[in-house]
């Protein structure tokens, strides 16, 4: 790429003229313009000047014969007809600076923890820029170490790598990308909570990310209570931040909670727009998006990598749910946390046998494969059997593979319990897997 492209592309953005519309309609969540419909596409921005001067920044969403629907990003309210309506001057751009890591930031990307300004950076990063192209990405690289030993051993996570984080609400979701965010190997953490509550916003930044997390991380925030647009841009942002780390060479890991708030914010905008809904009231829209989403972390054509962990709410505990089985294809990888582990106590209730991670095979040698394959049989074994040991029914001796796992279960379930203040690195992982399995003198 030419040095010189992103500043021809900033000149680009540069409006010549101003052009102005009126509010023709507000139909619930929307307001009908018109005199705008041949200055603006979908995505663009307007703002309307409300009455008693208020300014309500707006988004195109949808063209209706020769009006313009536009959705604002903090509501209606003061909003009437003839209000005038200004195209914005720019396109939907942020400027990231490397200042930025420390902050915590909403969805137009200012700063809302009260420690100031942000310092702008020279370049503007569209907040829906495309994916690196395909035949041009590097592919994934070394293994990434998340510290979290069921995670590091059992679902080992590349360099460039895209994760989910499946999970019904109260399971442990946001104890575990804590855990993740303070105790990996990148080198910056982008952190992008969409949808989240508000009362959780500090305990999750003071508590369970702490000083030490927080220090290495950007965090971009949308509560519920925002507009779905709100919650929508937050994402753009996250992955936008991200890019621009990318872009330094960096190796970013970018945690998001939730994907599926993501997609219910796009159902809200796709419904109110006039979509048809499909499945589970879901619009085309919504699967359109995600993988525009998505795609965007993973390798890219020079040394900086976006690993991506993103999680994803199950409804009802059903993990085929159409939008976990949508992000289930796109991605490399599912981490599956059980409802039923986390009742009896087990933290992080990953479930292993349920968990997989593509590129695992290729990122470890064969010994590691090895061990982790055994430890695999020996937690299958005994889920197959675990009614019949329950209700007494299984006899030992009886088959020496059950003798087998009902001996290791408990050291196993140990291995895969890990206490939030507590770090495992990916050496140690192995050492403690292959103590356990009775593996003498363990290198890989």
């Amino acid at each position: 790429m030419n040095s010189l492209d992103p500043y021809l592309q900033e000149i680009d953005r540069i409006q010549p003229v101003h052009v102005y519309g009126n509010v023709a309609a507000v139909m619930g969540l929307l307001v009908e313009a018109k005199g705008i419909d041949n200055a603006v596409s979908i995505g663009s921005r307007c703002v309307v000047e409300g009455r008693g001067g208020l300014q309500v920044p707006c988004e195109v969403v949808g063209f209706k014969q020769d009006r313009t629907l536009l959705m604002p990003f903090t509501g209606v309210e003061g909003i009437g007809l003839g209000n005038k309506i200004r195209v914005a001057d720019e396109d939907s751009v942020i400027r990231p600076d490397a200042s930025w890591k420390g902050r915590i930031l909403n969805a137009f990307a200012q700063p809302v923890d009260e420690n100031g300004p942000l310092k702008q950076g020279q370049l503007g990063y569209p907040l829906r820029a495309k994916a690196p192209s395909a035949h041009k990405r590097k592919r994934v690289g070394s293994k990434i170490d998340l510290g979290v030993r069921a995670l590091n051993t059992f679902v080992t996570c590349c360099r460039g790598q895209r994760m989910g984080i499946f999970s019904g609400s109260g399971v442990g979701k946001s104890i575990l990308l804590s855990m993740i965010a303070r105790y990996s190997t990148a080198d910056v953490n982008v952190i992008g909570l969409v949808g989240e509550r508000g009362r959780e916003l500090k305990e999750f930044i003071e508590d369970d990310l702490g000083p030490e997390g927080l220090a290495r991380s950007v965090v971009v925030v949308a509560t519920s209570d925002e507009s779905a647009l709100m919650r929508k841009q937050a994402a753009y942002v996250t992955l936008s931040v991200a890019e621009y780390f990318r872009d330094q060479g960096a190796q970013v890991l970018c945690l998001m909670d939730s994907v599926t708030r993501f997609a219910m914010a796009q159902r809200e905008i796709g419904l109110s727009a006039g979509e048809p809904p499909t499945s589970k009231g879901y619009t085309p829209t919504v699967f359109a998006e995600l993988p525009k989403l998505l795609e965007r972390a993973g390798p890219s054509e020079g040394e900086g990598t976006i690993t991506g962990l993103f999680s994803v709410l199950v409804e009802g505990d059903d993990h085929n749910e159409p939008i976990s089985d949508a992000v289930r294809g796109i991605l490399d990888g599912h981490i599956v946390l059980d409802r039923a582990i986390a009742q009896r106590g087990r933290y992080p209730s990953v479930n292993i046998l349920r968990s997989v991670s593509r590129t695992m095979p290729q990122c470890n040698t064969a010994k590691e494969n090895a061990i982790v394959q055994q430890a695999r049989n020996l937690l299958s074994t005994y889920d197959d059997m675990a009614e019949m040991i329950r209700l007494g029914a299984y006899r030992k001796g009886a088959d020496a593979n059950v003798d087998e796992a009902i001996r290791l279960n408990p050291a196993l379930e140990a291995f895969l319990a890990q206490r939030e203040e507590e770090k495992s690195d990916l050496e140690m992982g192995y050492h403690q897997l292959a103590s356990i399995l009775g593996v003498r003198d363990w290198k890989p």
